[in-house]
């Protein structure tokens, strides 16, 4: 099986049906110039023969990854579990549509005990080499091995109080070091025989990521988006940058226009000395623009530029996953960006207006949305939110509190909306996001994987609430001061991110100068007057 390269200089394209959407495109964005990390892709056609387990398949899984790691090797100097100048990587995965949140990724690959140490002398970082190091056991050992979480969550917990830390971002390298130990000792209790093999990982990760096309959540995703008929997922392999590297680097997610309402204007989130899971899972809370801005003050330029240049490169609104290395840019993927039905229209408006798109792309896509049923809408009455977080789609929800999605569709049942309040905005949550009116978590960002799956499926969404205290096993939680059961009514703002007690009216207005618009498009399409415009 010959892989495919990402950043060879070959200026070969390829099909998203073959590699995945996110290779796909990330190949085009290392033809046109932008700066992609070198990486390699096994194709999806491996997919459904790994997961049945079938011989031929393997074979092709373990060739393809010596052959890629190879490529690798050559492309960065560096070389995979060295002592000396170890090459890391990143095991994520890529089905024809995007899918996100849904299918597995495994970050830091090949840092074994080894590589810890040649890191450390490779960069002279200690607390790098050792945050890569518990990362990956904290990944792989969820993501591969299927070890519960919870454990590994108690021990970050201890650290934090033991080093009376606000998070893991205050640790130092010896107490991160300890943690690693710790995490290590737990794996082994589990696994026995805890191999320091750094391809064996390789090829468990890309394994896993594969068999991920099967878990329940992507499968109840597949069925709530009609893409049941998608053949499987790709594996894409890629060199990893750095951005818990210090305190000129980051992680971060861009849409080039807001997503919940289609306002042209980039929408940003960014985690200072972070990777990028701890923004698209909403674990961590993103940094401030004027801190953004004191440890990085080229950066909002440079994205700007990548933006605007992607934005005419693919004809449509992009959802940037990026990282920054000691000061340098680099991008990790693009995509449509998922956006509210109200949103898809003003962008639909806005692309015909400056020209990049005809009038007759921008009815092909609003096709889907029920313009007749498409509203604006607002709460009635006065009074202030009991709590605020964070609007992270657009539009208001009343209904019954539910803290679990199970809760969710129990109360659904009845016929009555229901808002589902999580800890955190899982997208293992998916099949309650579908049955709720409204869904707001106590932690997570604009950018996080659920938030966006929210705005896809056109449901009001407020996220970063740090009042919000659940207690699933009681049925309760509390809104700040305000305490809330299982089945009281609230009503929630996606839109200013405020959260109220109680049942309360909802104001709707539909956006008539946006569908006199669509009016003048069908007209001058069914006349034969409009062509594309040149770009």
């Amino acid at each position: 099986m010959q892989i495919i390269r990402i950043g060879d200089g070959s200026g070969h394209l390829h099909s998203a049906a073959s590699v995945g959407a996110k290779a796909a495109n990330l190949i085009r964005m290392a033809a046109i110039g932008l700066p992609v990390p070198p990486g390699f892709v096994l194709p999806i056609k491996l997919c459904a023969a790994v997961i049945r387990g079938d011989a031929r398949a393997a074979q092709h899984l373990h060739d393809g990854l010596r052959d890629g790691i190879a490529y690798l090797e050559h492309a960065t100097g560096k070389t995979f579990g060295d002592r000396r100048q170890p090459l890391l990587v990143s095991v994520r995965s890529g089905a024809e549509r995007s899918m996100p949140g849904m299918l597995d990724t495994v970050l830091d690959v090949g840092c074994t005990a080894d590589a810890v140490h040649g890191l450390i002398r490779a960069t002279g970082r200690p607390r790098l080499a050792w945050d890569c190091r518990r990362r990956f056991l904290e990944s792989y050992a969820e993501t591969v091995l299927g070890i519960d979480p919870g454990p590994f969550a108690q021990l970050l917990a201890g650290m934090k109080t033991a080093e009376a830390a606000a998070s893991d971002r205050d640790f130092d390298s010896a107490a991160i070091e300890e943690l690693a130990h710790h995490e290590q000792l737990l794996i082994e209790e589990h696994e026995d025989g805890f191999a320091e093999d750094a391809m064996s990982h390789l090829e468990a990760a890309a394994r896993a990521v594969y068999r991920s096309w099967m878990s329940e959540r992507a499968k109840t995703y597949r069925r709530l988006e009609n893409l049941e008929h998608l053949a499987g997922t790709a594996v894409t392999v890629q060199a990893m940058v750095f951005g818990n590297a210090g305190l000129t680097s980051g992680a971060g997610v861009a849409f080039s226009r807001d997503p919940s309402t289609g306002a042209p204007e980039p929408m940003i989130d960014m985690v200072l000395e972070g990777q990028g899971e701890d923004v698209v899972s909403g674990r961590r809370p993103p940094d401030g623009p004027a801190m953004i801005a004191r440890a990085l003050p080229r950066l909002s330029g440079e994205l700007g530029a990548v933006l605007r240049l992607l934005e005419r490169e693919f004809g449509d609104v992009q959802d940037v996953e990026f990282t920054v290395e000691d000061g340098k840019l680099y991008v990790l993927q693009t995509r449509a960006a998922k956006r509210t039905p109200r949103a898809a229209l003003r962008i639909a408006a806005d692309f015909v207006r400056e020209g990049l798109i005809a009038p007759a792309e921008a009815l092909r896509r609003i096709e889907d949305i029920d313009l007749d049923a498409l509203t604006e809408t607002r709460l009635a009455g006065d009074g202030a939110a009991v709590l605020s977080g964070t609007g992270a789609s657009g539009g208001v929800a009343v209904g019954r509190a539910a803290f679990t999605a199970e809760a969710a569709a129990r109360l659904a049942a009845s016929g009555e909306p229901v808002i589902l309040l999580r800890p955190e905005t899982s997208t293992a949550d998916v099949a309650g996001f579908a049955t709720a009116a409204g869904i707001v978590s106590a932690a997570g960002a604009r950018t996080a994987h659920a938030a966006l799956v929210a705005r896809q499926l056109g449901k009001p969404c407020v996220v970063g609430c740090g009042g919000l205290v659940i207690d699933e096993a009681a049925a309760c939680a509390r809104l700040g001061d305000t305490a809330l059961a299982e089945g009281d009514w609230i009503a929630i703002d996606g839109d200013t991110g405020g959260i109220y007690p109680g049942r309360r009216d909802i104001v709707v207005r539909r956006p008539e100068a946006e569908l006199a618009e669509v009016e003048r498009w069908r007209a001058a399409v069914r006349a034969g007057s409009v062509h594309a415009p040149s770009v």
